[in-house]
């Protein structure tokens, strides 16, 4: 069996590496020819004198570490500043990989062109030599490039982040902020916006929700236990929402939202109306609760904080009917309330027109709320919120 480590190939291939690094010239024009096809590199996102220059400096490393039979540490180095740069300048992952592969293609259709072919059994015992080093070096630039993008990225939120907390403190409101805040967020000022606040397990929903969102942003920001997500919708043409596009761009949750808020200047204020109705929400809600949805249970938690329990107050006027009696009682008045009609409630609950108006009239003097007086329906509604 043939050795492939003996002295005369060790001898043999330090001769041909050497012989290599006296090409990287054409070495370099080779590689600029074919990554000029890789995604990327072909859209000149890299400056064609950077990629050059590059280029030059990792087949010359590449050259002396093949020499020395592994990654040199001068490779490894100048692999992981690679990997930074190309994280900073954007470059997607897989392009970059595929860049740095071609090393090893370059290398070695050069080294079969210029061997000898007495040189071939060698050659073939150096493949996975050759190969190895190349993969070292590009697995160093790979995780540097991670590593930077984590970075990049932590570094962007944290920047975020700080607006947002000023956007919520006390100078939320100041043209500054405001400016800052947008630039910041990319997004405009002036447009609307949504936001939406929950407590408790619904918060942890609430956050699971944002990669489905077509939006801008969402972002995220946690006062006390009440976490807020808002974003700012995308402008799409009329025609693709009157198609029925399906699109996320509202949580689907139990929580307080606020949508169609005017503006980063009135963000903070629709904040407050979300996390009231967040705090009212509850698991049986089939989805977020809205000032339209959720304003007669909002107003009366707001009476009850001020001493004036509605729902109570009509629950003892009604204690003096009998069960059954206040049972089809409140079952008429609330289907009463969903309609304001007397016939439909009559067709709803399978009762004669004049059944539903002697029980309207026996609640009048029961309770003294007449449902025929404005004043006294909007009392019931909030009363019996649901």
């Amino acid at each position: 069996m043939h050795n492939f480590m003996d002295a005369g190939d060790n001898e043999r291939w330090s001769s041909i590496v050497g012989e290599l690094g006296g090409r990287i010239d054409e070495l370099v024009e080779r590689f600029l020819a074919r990554v000029s096809h890789v995604p990327s590199y072909s859209t000149e996102m890299v400056d064609v004198g950077d990629v050059r220059t590059t280029a030059t400096e990792s087949l010359r490393l590449l050259a002396e570490s093949l020499a020395e039979g592994r990654a040199g540490g001068d490779l490894l180095h100048y692999a992981a500043a690679l990997g930074e740069k190309r994280a900073r300048q954007g470059i997607p992952p897989e392009s970059l990989i595929t860049a740095i592969r071609l090393d090893f293609s370059v290398v070695w259709t050069d080294l079969l062109e210029h061997c000898a072919p007495s040189d071939a059994v060698m050659l073939a015992g150096r493949v996975e030599h050759v190969w190895r080093v190349v993969d070292e070096y590009a697995t160093q630039t790979h995780i540097s490039y991670l590593a930077e993008r984590v970075r990049m990225a932590q570094e962007e939120s944290n920047y975020r982040q700080e607006f947002i907390v000023k956007l919520f403190g006390p100078a939320g409101r100041t043209v500054d902020v405001i400016s800052q805040a947008a630039a910041a967020l990319e997004v405009d000022p002036e447009g609307e916006f949504g936001i939406a606040a929950a407590i408790g397990p619904a918060a942890r929903e609430l956050q699971k929700q944002v990669s489905t969102f077509r939006v801008k942003g969402p972002f995220l920001y946690q006062s006390g236990n009440v976490t807020f997500m808002f974003w700012q919708p995308f402008s799409r043409p009329r025609s693709r929402v009157a198609r029925g596009e399906p699109a996320s761009t509202t949580p689907t949750i139990p929580c307080g939202l606020v949508q169609n808020v005017p503006g980063l200047r009135s963000l903070v204020a629709a904040a407050g109306t979300a996390a009231a109705l967040a705090q009212i929400s509850t698991e049986e809600d089939a989805g977020p609760l809205t000032i339209e949805t959720g304003w007669r249970r909002l107003a009366r938690e707001k009476l009850r904080e001020s001493g004036l329990d509605l729902e109570r107050e009509l629950g003892l006027k009604l204690a003096q009917c009998r069960e059954g009696e206040r049972q089809r009682m409140e079952e008429t008045i609330r289907a009463f309330m969903r309609s304001g009609s007397v016939t439909k409630t009559a067709s709803e609950l399978f009762c004669h027109r004049n059944t539903i108006l002697n029980r309207l009239a026996r609640f009048k003097d029961v309770t003294g709320f007449d449902l025929m007086v404005p004043e006294h329906a909007a009392s019931i509604a909030i009363a019996w919120p649901t």
